[in-house]
């Protein structure tokens, strides 16, 4: 072959050009024809002289250039180029173009010359495309596989289709914020985790509320599919939280409230009630006979002999703190009306214990410290069941902001108090925290008098704010 040393052209493929080329006598351009398609690859090709010729290990870095530029789609032309190559690299590139060994400088090679070298010499009529692909199997280009997974993920995401309401949004988000694929990584694994999550979701909240481990059983692949850390546990979580409308957060007990948003539990055992003569198993007579508090779990108030409830006609007094009850129990024992305390936000007991008593007809008055948070819990308890206020309205709070002595500082973002739009009037006026603590007199003195119900009917057939009718009042929209 003659050897000539033209000016090199710039290199795609990185690295310093060539110092010279070799062309054959017969080739007059610079551009391979396009890859062929894999299906449409010549099978004449001489492999016994093509792997002589292309298959040397010195040639390894050459082929796998070339075929990552028909991976991208891009065409075969220029040249590529080894910026420090070994001996063996330097050997196999002269004896594949034919010329005299060099001892120093990069490697450079013109895909043209080679493919003109596979046409005439009848190794690989169809030229390099076909030589690569028949040393190293069919080429897809990157276009035809990211098509081919997106099809494989759309696949994937086919079960959301069936979700509606406020779970329909939380498909579409996931569709898009990337969850699933960082869960699941490839289409395939997706697949069933969506469809996983998919079943789950569907038979939330759980009606009763049960654990997890048992609801992952009835529902899933089995117990420990809903393990904490595990995908579809992550997965699940994420759609409770717009199914429940449950708050942003993070760790173990954030993660614990979420799933008991939707009924789930980590076990019957561990979510409870602090309740005050209630009635209706000997445990609990003879706790009320005594006037003591007990403590109910979920199991007691969903198992196969449930507690029973108050009498329908009767009224339960609800508080936010321990501190509340544990003075009922001192102050009036066994006299005092039955009392529940949900001790902060409501457990799932909790709200399993007074949707029963609401649903037997049971009149429900709640109290809670005057301050965001506390109106929060309160509007968390109006969505599940209807209660009316017990000395927990605008006007209650401004006199008992007139009573107190140095009361501490209202903090935290505003909510609102639909049972009296007033309260968060009076709240961001006043801007002072008043605790139930320090209007325990007050709820005490109602407590003695039989109920609240009670002393304000025989005074005046109002409800215990004094603001309307108890007995004729029907329930408000946010009640019912």
């Amino acid at each position: 072959m003659d050897v000539t040393r033209p000016a090199a052209s710039p290199d795609r493929d990185g690295g310093r050009p060539a110092a010279g080329r070799t062309t054959p006598p017969a080739a007059t351009a610079d551009v391979v024809p396009a890859v062929p398609p894999p299906a449409a690859a010549r099978t004449d090709v001489d492999t016994e002289r093509l792997g002589r010729l292309l298959g040397d290990p010195g040639l390894a870095w050459f082929v796998d250039r070339v075929r990552q530029r028909m991976v991208r789609g891009r065409p075969l032309t220029g040249s590529v180029t080894l910026s420090d190559p070994d001996e063996a690299q330097r050997h196999a590139t002269d004896r594949l173009l034919g010329r005299a060994p060099r001892s120093s400088g990069s490697l450079s090679i013109r895909l043209a010359t080679v493919d003109e070298i596979l046409r005439r010499s009848r190794v690989s009529p169809d030229g390099l495309a076909a030589a690569v692909v028949a040393l190293t199997g069919p080429v897809v280009p990157h276009a035809e596989t990211r098509n081919r997974e997106e099809r494989a993920w759309n696949e994937a995401y086919a079960p959301l289709g069936i979700l509606d309401g406020e779970l329909a949004r939380w498909a579409e988000r996931i569709r898009s914020d990337g969850l699933v694929r960082r869960l699941a990584r490839t289409p395939e694994a997706a697949g069933s985790l969506v469809e996983a999550a998919v079943r789950a979701l569907r038979a939330l909240p759980a009606s009763p509320p049960t654990s997890r481990a048992t609801f992952a059983a009835r529902n899933l692949s089995g117990a420990h599919a809903l393990d904490d850390g595990t995908p579809l546990a992550t997965l699940v979580l994420s759609g409770i939280r717009c199914l429940t409308g449950f708050p942003d957060g993070s760790g173990a007990q954030w993660r614990r409230k979420a799933w008991a948003s939707a009924r789930l539990l980590k076990d019957d055992l561990s979510s409870t009630v602090l309740t005050l003569n209630l009635r209706g198993t000997p445990p609990l007579d003879w706790m009320a006979d005594a006037g003591e508090p007990a403590v109910l779990t979920l199991r007691s108030l969903t198992g196969r002999a449930p507690v029973a409830s108050v009498p329908t006609a009767g009224t339960v007094h609800i508080c936010e703190n321990p501190a509340v009850l544990s003075a009922a129990a001192d102050t009036l024992g066994p006299a005092c009306p039955p009392m529940v305390c949900l001790q902060g936000q409501p457990s799932t007991a909790a709200l399993t214990l007074l949707r029963d008593l609401s649903t037997r007809g049971t009149r429900l008055l709640y109290h809670g410290d005057f301050d965001w948070g506390g109106v929060r819990i309160a509007a968390a308890l109006a969505r599940s069941v209807p209660w009316r206020p017990w000395r927990y309205t605008a006007a209650d709070y401004r006199a008992a902001v007139t009573a107190a002595v140095e009361a501490p500082n209202l903090t935290g973002p505003p909510a609102a108090t639909p049972w009296d739009p007033a309260l968060a009037v009076a709240l961001a006026e006043c801007s002072v925290r008043v605790e139930e603590e320090t209007v325990l007199d007050d709820l005490l003195t109602d407590l003695g008098r039989g109920s609240a119900e009670a002393h304000f009917a025989s005074a005046a057939g109002a409800d215990p704010t004094g603001t309307e009718p108890l007995a004729s009042s029907p329930l408000s929209s946010w009640e019912s």
